[in-house]
Formats: structure tokens, sequence, C-alpha cells
């Protein structure tokens, strides 16, 4: 081992210790199979990427965002287009779809790469040890919405309601609730891990009970 990368030591689920260089993340399954497990007795979804929701310091989702990409972990932080009002001018600008949150997709035994990174406080789960995934399809019907570029209102967190599902259109195969606002009919998607929901005015047309 080049004796310019300075080690370290991981503990891991189970107890053992794993010396890794600290200046490498285990961004990939292959990547992380070159390192030796044969006599450790992990659980191989530790070693699996998988979309994880992760809470942030109040208005440092961009910043941590920013800070994870440069250490090549992938991030999806859901972006909305607003118009504001200043004394001479109305400008479109960008925020959070969800305040204090972001998506990251890695495999969890790097959480700690994760969490010491500045504007990180924790992930979003049962303990602060034992993180959820979010569902592959939850994050792609955000990603639609937003690629969409069309107008997306948060919503009360809404669990209850008309189930739906969108079966035409380019929101195709996206589940929801049914709700009215302004005599119009809006699709309601909840996310459940982090507790908030999201609407888009949709035609009726296009829906279809579960």
């Amino acid at each position: 081992m080049d004796s310019l990368i300075q080690e370290r030591f991981q503990e891991l689920p189970n107890g053992s210790v794993l010396e890794v260089p600290s200046s490498r993340v285990l961004s990939s399954r292959e990547e992380i199979f070159d390192y030796n497990f044969s006599d450790l007795d992990l659980d191989p979804m530790w070693f699996t990427p998988f979309w994880y929701a992760l809470y942030t310091r109040s208005r440092h989702e961009k910043f941590l965002s920013q800070e994870l990409q440069k250490k090549g972990i992938e991030c999806f932080l859901p972006l909305r287009k607003i118009k504001k009002q200043w004394s001479d001018r109305r400008i479109i600008i960008e925020e959070p779809l969800f305040r204090s949150y972001i998506f990251v997709h890695f495999p969890f035994i790097n959480r700690d790469k994760i969490l010491n990174t500045k504007g990180a406080v924790r992930f979003v789960g049962d303990r602060d040890e034992i993180a959820v995934q979010v569902p592959e399809a939850e994050i792609l019907a955000i990603q639609k919405f937003v690629e969409e570029e069309i107008r997306i209102d948060p919503f009360p967190y809404l669990k209850v309601g008309e189930p739906v599902r969108v079966k035409s259109g380019p929101f195709k195969g996206v589940e929801g609730f049914v709700v009215r606002k302004d005599k119009n009919c809006r699709l309601v998607v909840s996310f459940d891990l982090i507790m908030k929901s999201i609407s888009i005015e949709i035609d009726e047309a296009n829906i279809e009970m579960i």
C-alpha cells in the first residue's frame, strides 16, 4: 500500500474493525469487494448502494449536496421554482422541495463519510444507527416531477384519501391520492419516511382507481 495514504480503522456493525484508506470512498460494489471480507460476518446490504434520506442543518441542503458530490457520492436534491417579488422586479428562484432533506445513494458502510460532512445531521430511520431505505419508486416519482418542470406545491402530509394511479402521460405509474382544490383535481404523493407530501394538478382522464 502506498505509504502516502494514511490508513484509518472503521468499526463494522458486527464489532470487527476494518482497515480502510481514509482518502477513498467505497462508492461501488466492485470497489468494496476489492477488500478482504472473507473473515467478516456482514450483511451484504451494507455494501449495496441504496437511497437514504439525510436530514440536514437548516439552509444547508445545497451546500451539503455539493460537498457530498465532491466526495463522489450520488445525491438528489429536489428543487422547485418559485416567483419572488422584489421592490423593482419579479424573479424566479429555486428552493428545496423538502426543507432540510436531501437524498443520497450509497452503500451504508460509508455512512461516516457522509455524517462527517459539514451540514449533515442524521439519517432518517428507526434509530440513529439504522437508516431506512427510501423506495426507488418514490425517488423516481420525484425525479419525474422535477424533470417536467411543472408546478409542484408542498402539501400537508396525507396518508388517507382516494388512492389512484396515473395511467398515461409523463407520470405514468405514479401512485398517490386525489384531492380537490379550487375545483381542480390534484394528485397528492406522500413520502412516509420523511412525512412530507407534494401535489400537482392533473387531468382526471389520466388517472385510475387502484
